[in-house]
This record gives C-alpha cells, structure tokens and sequence, in this order.
C-alpha cells in the first residue's frame, strides 16, 4: 500500500485554487510571440484551476517503473520483436544511437500505486507546464538548463562533433496546432541557451550536399512534434530522406515511437512471459506487472474481448491525443464493428484518480493523470492533465494542465481549502 495522504488532498480538498491571469502574465512576459495573449484567451481550458499532489512514495515508483521500462527496451530481444513489426526503422545507425527528446509517461495513480497508462514520444505542453508551475509554486528545479542540456546530449549521441548551432521545432501547420504557445516558449528558452531556433512545417525543408536546409540556413537538429510518427506522409518526405542519410539529427524520430510509444509496445511490456523471455531481471518483471495488461483486438480474440469489455479501454495501436480511444463500457456495436476493422490494443481499465476543484464557485471533482517528461529514463518534469469524460481533453471548464506539487502528509497542504 502506498501513502494516502496525498490521494485524500485530491479527492478531499478544494486546496490551491489557480486562476489563468498570473500564468498568461508570466508567460506573456517570456516575449515568445507577439500575439501570445491573443492566443492564449483563445484556449479557454488550457490552464486547470487546481494543482496535484504527489507523495514522494508515488513519486519513487513512477521513476522506478520508467527506469525498468527503458532497460527492458534496450534489451537486444525486445529490439528484434519491435523491428519484425517496424520495418520502416531504416534511420542511418548514428540516428538509431539517439534516446528521443521530451518522452511522455502516462499514468493514473491508484491506491496499489500508480499504473502506466501509455507512453508518448511527441509529449508536447512541458514548456507551458514548467510556467504554469514556476507561477503556483516556488520551483527549484532546473528546467531549463535541463532541456539544453539534454538537446546537447542527443546530439552527442548522434555522434555529432561540431558543436550544436541550429534548432527546427517542426509541426504541420504549426501556427494552428493547439500547442502551437508551447512551441513559441521551446524557441524562447533554447534561444536562450544560444541555439538558432525556428519553428517550421516540413514542407518548408530542402536537402542539398547531404545538409537540411530551411531557406539558406542550414539545420542541425529537428525537434519533431509530428504525428506522423513514421514520416511516411508526402508532405513529410524531405525530413524523412533527412532521417534516412543522416542530414540532420531528427528527435523523437520513427525507431523512438516504433519501440517506445506504439501501444502494441504494452502488450509486451505487461506480459511477464514475454518479459523474461527478452532478459528483463526478476526485479524488472516484479516492477512492470503494475502495467495494465494489454492484448492486441483480433478475429481469434474478438469474442472473449466484447463479453469482457467494460472491464477494458481502446485504443488505436499508433494513435495519440486520445483520439479513437474508447471506454468498453461506452463502446456501440458500430464503434465495435469499426475496431474489429484491425489496429486496436485492449487494455485492463484502471480507473482515473479524481481531483477536487472549484468552478464558478460550485465545488465539482475531476479526473487526472500524470504525465512524466524523461529524457534517457530521467524525469525532466512533472505534469498533470485534468479533465472530464472518456479521455483526456483541454475542453473541460476547471481542467487542463497542471503543476504537480510533491507532499508528505496532509499538514503540507496550504491552509486555504
């Protein structure tokens, strides 16, 4: 059992109410977009109202399940598994050499501990979370010498000698992704740290003499925040011949999303059969059977799966952002029919933690979960999205995303509840 005092200040106290005017201010302050504040009345629910709190026992475990997560990855066996099924992992080796910028952990906290939910390898929102957190509390951590650092290191890993200079943080339409202030306080911070940043689509690259080319400005690194996970759409195909010869440094890239955030990638990670048969120690199996198990929707299992599935969550096997995502409970006959078409993983729900919060002066409660930011199996930061519904949303009055605050026992909670 785990520390409870944290999960009763959720559910229980109506503690650290946030309201948006201070985090729009700090973050209009930062000067990373002239129409920022224009932009940022235009996201309604980006900011929750209300904070999380994580004990420093949950806090442990969800480093410790990431750490156990990254060693089964790396193990030869499980590589072989993923590049039978992930035949476009044809990056050139030193790209293959990278860990991936900026990786999201998903989870819900249960009182058995917390429970991965998914992993993400294009987790946006760290830069608009590390202001929302710098406004609610007094932070001490180093985001942002972290971020370049870790930039610095993926650069290194891809073998790279010459130092760092150029930075592309790239989107389809980047202006009009809902994240789009995020990506303006990445170019921000990193051109703070002396980086030459801009924030492009993948249209606007050209190669030329083995280099990545926006305008005349050759590129060193991509920041990729496409979801296009395997670059295999027409309009991505310049960055994607970029990945394939070594022109740039592109992260996350495709083998970053094949062997991390693809949901098949659970099926494997919950199975403790198939944990043991990769080389994962006694220890690393005993840590990943907190993982919901998780089986792949096919004609042979579809029977069994339909008898049983309001005790299980879909989900499409590359999808992200909760799109497709469907609670077994709420599932229709046509959605059923739709799945049935093939792509979908079925996952042992496990129900969302709930969040105690006030909204126009009527005291509701509220799902959430946590996101860890990691770069090589580290936590870079803590966040939580807030919400109402079948899946995580920036469309629920009161929710949106948070800071996490750590705390021991109740008595750390602030007196205004």
């Amino acid at each position: 059992m785990i520390d409870r005092a944290a999960l009763v200040l959720n559910s229980d106290c109506y503690c650290w109410p946030v309201t948006p005017e201070p985090i729009i201010q700090r973050i209009v302050e930062q000067d990373a977009a002239e129409d920022m504040a224009a932009m940022l009345s235009e996201r309604a629910h980006y900011f929750a109202q209300t904070t999380i709190f994580l004990a420093p026992d949950i806090l442990a475990q969800l480093k410790e399940q990431i750490r156990a997560i990254e060693d089964v990855i790396r193990l030869p066996k499980y590589i072989q598994t993923v590049k039978r099924r992930a035949s476009f992992l044809e990056g050139a080796p030193q790209q293959l050499k990278t860990h991936g910028i900026f990786m999201g952990y998903d989870f819900h906290i249960t009182e058995d501990g917390p429970r991965l939910i998914e992993i993400n390898s294009n987790a946006g929102g760290a830069f608009i979370v590390d202001m929302i957190e710098q406004t609610v509390r007094d932070s001490k951590r180093e985001f942002s010498a972290s971020v370049s650092d870790m930039f610095r290191s993926e650069w290194e890993k891809a073998e790279r000698t010459a130092p760092l200079k150029t930075i592309a943080i790239v989107d389809s339409n980047p202006r009009e992704q809902y994240h789009f202030p995020d990506m303006c306080l990445a170019k921000t911070l990193l051109e703070g740290h002396g980086f030459k940043v801009v924030i492009v689509d993948p249209k606007e690259f050209r190669l030329a003499d083995g280099l990545l080319y926006h305008g005349d400005d050759p590129i060193d690194f991509v920041y990729n925040r496409l979801t296009d996970f395997d670059l295999s759409e027409t309009g991505n195909a310049i960055l994607r011949r970029a990945y394939v010869e070594n022109a740039a440094v592109i992260s996350p890239a495709p083998h970053h999303h094949a062997l991390y955030a693809d949901k098949r990638n659970l099926i494997l990670l919950s199975d403790e059969v198939r944990l043991s048969d990769f080389g994962a120690s006694p220890s690393q199996v005993d840590v990943l059977q907190s993982i919901p198990s998780t089986v792949a929707v096919t004609s042979e299992t579809a029977t069994n799966i339909w008898n049983n599935r309001r005790g299980l969550f879909f989900k499409p096997q590359a999808g992200f952002g909760s799109r497709g995502a469907f609670r077994g409970a709420k599932l229709t006959k046509k959605v059923w029919s739709q799945i049935l078409e093939g792509g979908y993983i079925a996952q042992d729900l496990v129900s969302p933690p709930v969040r105690a919060v006030t909204v126009d002066s009527k005291k509701i409660a509220l799902k959430f979960d946590v996101r860890v930011y990691t770069y090589d199996g580290e936590p870079l930061s803590y966040a939580a999205r807030i919400y109402e519904g079948q899946t995580t949303n920036l469309r629920t009055a009161g929710g949106g995303l948070a800071a996490v605050i750590p705390v021991g026992t109740s008595s750390d909670c602030r007196p205004d509840c």
